[in-house]
């Protein structure tokens, strides 16, 4: 399982990159793991101004449906428009290609409450 040290983690398994105030966030690789092949990923939240914690979209597996998680407050800027043909890119590049949407931060003291590779890696038990 890939855990990339630049990154932040939540608890409900996103991950956060953030450059100039904007967050770039998707799924770990061990939640696309768990969920298995991914084949839709229904975001309708762009221009939306949304909470830490609340739902912005979801992602569909062959066997079972599970909510995004914002894991940071923001405005939601754009989502990943390739996902719509290609959503089998958050199995194959989780941290790259697979990336779901992109965020202006509110807050950006909020990152200062997600784990650090290392105890994202202690909370999954990998």
């Amino acid at each position: 399982m890939s855990i990339p040290d630049s990154l932040r983690y939540s608890k409900e398994h996103e991950w956060v990159s953030v450059e100039g105030g904007v967050a770039t966030i998707g799924i770990t690789d061990y939640a696309q793991n768990q969920l298995g092949d991914i084949v839709y990923v229904d975001i309708e939240t762009v221009g939306r101004k949304m909470g830490r914690d609340e739902v912005f979209g979801t992602v569909e597996a062959v066997k079972t449906v599970s909510d995004l998680f914002l894991p940071v407050s923001g405005t939601i800027l754009e989502k990943n428009k390739d996902l719509d043909a290609d959503p089998a890119a958050v199995n194959s590049d989780p941290y790259g290609k697979g990336w779901m949407v992109k965020v202006q931060l509110d807050d950006p003291s909020e990152l200062d409450g997600l784990m650090d590779a290392q105890a994202y890696q202690a909370h999954t038990g990998e």
